[in-house]
């Protein structure tokens, strides 16, 4: 079985899986596809109050370069959302609420990829809150393994790569939309069908 016929089946796979989440949208993409901008960052930096106050945002994560680098040492992504109906976007406290959803259903999708590829590293919406209080910068993070990274954060043009695959950005006035990203690589060996070996 060549190459590609073996990255089919893997997607083929994946895709099964994730028809018992409730995802919006998905697509598989090419890592030169991401679009980086310092322009994403300027606006981290200038309007956004989680800016130097945690590990899954900048400056933390390095710069834009050194982000870009990161990501593009895998071998491939995948970008999908979730949607929460009947949001009150005045209400932060319930937006983010509703964005636990989200997040939960992230880490269980990521546990997917794992089963498939050796590394995966997933980017998810706006900053990490599984801590009441980010131990950044006195303390390392206290759930390293669990936290999920802003893609924004990223410096990753978020509405730009959704557009380019065809992905709902706006739901609604009362629809908001969640996105993450996972980046993949080092697939998992398929055990031969004489072989004692599982995936």
């Amino acid at each position: 079985m060549d190459k590609s016929e073996t990255k089919d089946r893997v997607r083929e796979r994946i895709e099964e899986k994730i028809t018992g989440f409730p995802v919006c949208e998905y697509a598989f993409i090419r890592l030169e596809e991401i679009p980086f901008s310092e322009k994403v960052r300027y606006i981290c930096r200038t309007e956004c109050p989680r800016y130097g106050k945690s590990w899954s945002c900048p400056p933390a994560v390095g710069t834009v370069e050194e982000c870009r680098r990161r990501c593009l040492a895998f071998e491939g992504g995948f970008i999908f959302t979730t949607v929460s109906e009947g949001a009150d976007l005045e209400n932060m406290d319930a937006m983010l609420a509703m964005r636990t959803d989200h997040e939960k259903i992230t880490r269980q999708i990521v546990k997917i990829f794992r089963e498939e590829y050796e590394k995966v590293q997933a980017f998810s919406t706006e900053s990490c809150a599984i801590c009441e209080k980010c131990s950044y910068p006195d303390a390392p993070c206290r759930h390293p393994d669990h936290m999920l990274p802003s893609v924004e954060g990223q410096g990753i043009l978020v509405t730009e790569l959704a557009e380019s695959h065809d992905i709902t950005f706006l739901n609604g006035s009362d629809v908001v939309t969640w996105f993450s990203l996972i980046l993949y690589s080092g697939q998992r060996q398929e055990a031969c069908p004489d072989s004692k070996e599982s995936i």
